[in-house]
């Protein structure tokens, strides 16, 4: 009996342990179940397991086998059945096998126009990922087929995307069967990719120096890496310069007195006009200097700013592969007066072999843009080194990180009494500051939040002026994608770093000539989100001008110019051909009304006429109604050609506040108003200072930005010009100035 159970035992482990060996060499099961697509146990016509497809995918019976018929009903068409397919987390390699069949087959327009097997493979959160497997195709009629591909699986791939195609073709048929996809050893398809990587890169090290050293080699012959850069050759005579592409359209080859150059004109609004050049670059340059000459007419620049003429450069490494590193574009947004000789200088990437070289005009409305004598070529990195480390080394300096509010430290509400202004406690305050500029013309700005700082902890000012656009505010510039959400908070975080300085800001709305409904708009909104709040006045209008005092308060037509204004200098020639027309005018008493309806109670500044200058008409009855809120200040702008100070600004200091919103002047003259006009600031800023201080006259100097003229300081390190700032910031620390003699 013992034996009996010994030989038992003994046969039921050698069963277990044979089978348990076959399984092992069983072959992994597919993770596409039904893949013969012989199952169909509802009876529905369509193989279990399977997603539905639409009508130009069935299910076929021929004989007694099932598969799968793609067809093809309308030209173009991609017809496509998708299956995607969960990965296990341990399978690190995958094998396709499968049958397919075409008839009939008329590839489409672009090489992978045809018949094929695509795969992708997508994450956890169904991101599409990089790895993707060759897929497996057919461009012409072809029996049953048996195709096997293998391949690794990216890492933190989840998910294959199946996807049988017909891509885009003309006609034809596709059948496909007997689809597996299993598991397999990832080592040998490891091993496949690093001989195949490496024999790749030493082909591409090859190709690469192959490239350099004729680079080097036209170089050293022409001093010109840009091969007839001059456009003179065309030695067969194709009415096109040799080694230059010819744009689709747009573009024509000109003679004019034996000088050969390219033109591109737009030939409809919106379409790009481009010359196309790929440029390779010799070893060890650092550094390229592209020199030229170009002629622009009839240019008028497209929505977005930098639809322009301009020449985009772009890097391509060894591989062929787009580089982050890339030139800024030289561009011009206006015309040329005839020729103009260019220049720029970039640094190159060290990795850099292909410049790609584009000169366009890029989605312009129209214009015609000349280009000749281009020559490119290595210069010394040196100094743009320098000036790139500089750069760095000035917007770090330039960072300033985000405040929150600190309303323990926000200073005392404002009001007006008589000719002063006065805090809740009833005491004076003589707000004293500058402009601090560019968010009227940059949606971005240009340092305003360090500028800020610098303004008020290290030059004392209590007070900025801070411009703004109301375009910008509402996002409707071109560029802006948010409805003007990062302007505004650009200009909140402004005024919060100045409130917790405990100092005031003036918001204001950067616009001329006469107020309209955009500014009521903007006015109604910005009083709404700043209302009682301590630290904020608001400067109603820049710089009224061209209209009577009647218009100026109640409103009215404001009829065209008759001619060029001082402010047209500053305009685009859109706003230009806007200005020509009249408009009718809402008048500044509205701008008030729309502060105080908002539930605003705070002091408003609103500017006299003659571009905010003349404060006569005050005097002579126009005043403003405040309508219950904290005051009005009577603004003026001062400049050195600015006559007659008595009867334009002091004729209402016993009676107003006045502040001086603009005030300055510059070493180099302005070239819209007579030379003779300008006093020089030497002379002309003690007095003006001197003034300010005798009558206790509210002021912001314009401008604290280094290039927004009258200039307070030389460049972004802040250091005052003598001509201006440094009377200003010795003004700001306490200094006396006497007042001589009225202008």
């Amino acid at each position: 009996m013992k034996s009996n159970l010994t030989l038992a035992f003994l046969s039921l482990f050698l069963f277990t342990a044979l089978a348990t060996g076959l399984a092992a060499q069983e072959p992994p099961k597919s993770l596409i179940s039904n893949g013969d697509f012989e199952t169909d146990r509802d009876a529905d016509g369509w193989p279990d397991g399977w997603p539905r497809a639409k009508e130009d995918v069935k299910c076929v019976t021929e004989g007694e086998n099932h598969f799968l018929r793609l067809t093809s009903s309308k030209p173009g068409e991609t017809v496509m059945l998708y299956h995607a397919v969960k990965i296990p987390a341990e399978v690190r390699a995958l094998t396709l096998a499968f049958k397919m069949r075409t008839s009939n087959l008329k590839p489409g327009k672009q090489p992978w126009f045809d018949a094929r097997i695509l795969a992708e493979f997508k994450d956890k959160e169904g991101n599409k990922m990089a790895g993707a497997p060759a897929a497996p195709y057919l461009r012409k009629d072809s029996a049953w087929t048996e195709r096997t591909i293998s391949f690794l699986i990216p890492e933190g791939a989840t998910t294959l995307e199946f996807m049988p195609s017909l891509l885009q073709v003309e006609a034809g048929t596709l059948d496909l069967d007997d689809v597996t996809l299993t598991p397999t050893d990832p080592a040998p398809l490891i091993e496949a990719a690093k001989a195949t990587a490496a024999a790749a890169k030493a082909k591409q090290e090859k190709d690469a120096a192959a490239k350099r050293a004729k680079a080097a080699t036209l170089l050293e012959k022409e001093g010109n890496l840009l091969a007839n850069g001059d456009f003179e050759r065309d030695p067969k005579k194709t009415g096109w310069p040799e080694q230059w592409g010819k744009p689709k359209d747009g573009g024509s080859y000109e003679n004019e007195n034996d000088n050969f150059f390219v033109r591109l004109k737009s030939p409809k609004p919106g379409e790009m006009v481009m010359l196309y050049r790929t440029i390779d670059i010799p070893a060890n340059v650092e550094a390229l200097q592209l020199t030229w000459r170009q002629r622009i007419a009839d240019l008028k620049p497209g929505k977005e700013p930098w639809f322009d003429a301009r020449i985009m450069l772009e890097f391509k490494d060894e591989a062929g592969h787009k580089m982050s590193a890339k030139p800024s574009p030289p561009y011009t947004r206006s015309n040329t007066n005839g020729w103009v000789e260019k220049k720029t200088e970039f640094l190159v990437p060290a990795s850099a072999l292909t410049l790609e070289f584009m000169p366009a005009l890029f989605q312009v409305e129209r214009g015609t843009y000349d280009l000749d004598s281009f020559v490119l070529k290595p210069v010394d990195a040196a100094p743009l080194l320098a000036a790139a480390k500089a750069a760095e080394e000035e917007e770090r300096r330039a960072r300033v990180d985000p405040e929150s509010p600190q309303r323990e430290k926000w200073p005392l509400p404002l009001h007006v009494q008589g000719n002063q202004i006065l805090n809740s406690k009833n005491e004076p305050v003589w707000l004293q500051g500058m402009n601090v500029v560019s968010l009227e013309f940059s949606i971005k700005g240009e340092k305003v939040l360090k500028s800020t700082l610098v303004a008020t902890d290290e030059w004392k000012a209590n007070c900025i002026r801070l411009p703004v656009k109301e375009e910008y505010w509402f996002g409707r510039a071109a560029g802006q994608k948010d409805g003007g959400a990062e302007y505004r908070a650009l200009v909140d975080q402004v005024i919060t770093l100045v409130a917790n300085r405990g100092k005031y800001v003036a918001l204001d709305l950067h616009r001329f000539r006469a107020p309209t409904a955009a500014h009521v708009e903007f006015w109604k909104d910005a009083a709404t989100k700043y209302r009682e709040h301590p630290a904020v006045i608001f400067d109603l209008f820049n710089e009224p001008h061209g209209t009577t005092w009647e218009v100026w308060r109640d409103g009215g037509f404001v009829a065209e110019e008759k001619k060029a204004a001082d402010e047209d200098n500053f305009l685009t020639p859109e706003e230009k051909a806007k200005k020509k027309n009249g408009f009718e005018s809402v008048g500044m008493q509205k701008l008030i009304d729309t502060v105080r309806d908002a539930g605003a109670k705070n002091i408003v500044i609103v500017g006299g006429l003659d571009w905010a200058y003349d404060l006569s008409g005050i005097a002579k009855g126009f005043e403003v109604n405040d309508r219950g809120g904290n005051g009005v200040v009577y603004s003026t702008h001062i400049y050195p050609w600015k006559r007659d100070w008595a009867n334009k600004v002091l004729l209402i200091a016993d009676k107003h506040p006045i502040f001086i919103g603009e005030v300055g002047a510059d070493i180099n003259k302005m070239s819209f108003i007579p030379a003779d006009a300008q006093e020089d600031p030497y002379t002309w800023v003690p007095d003006m200072l001197g003034l300010i201080q005798k009558h206790k006259l509210h002021w912001t100097a314009f401008s604290f930005h280094p290039k927004a003229t009258p200039v307070m300081i030389q460049g972004w390190d802040y250091k005052p010009t003598p001509f201006w700032g440094q009377f200003v910031k010795d003004a700001l620390a306490g200094k006396e100035f006497t007042w001589k003699k009225n202008r």
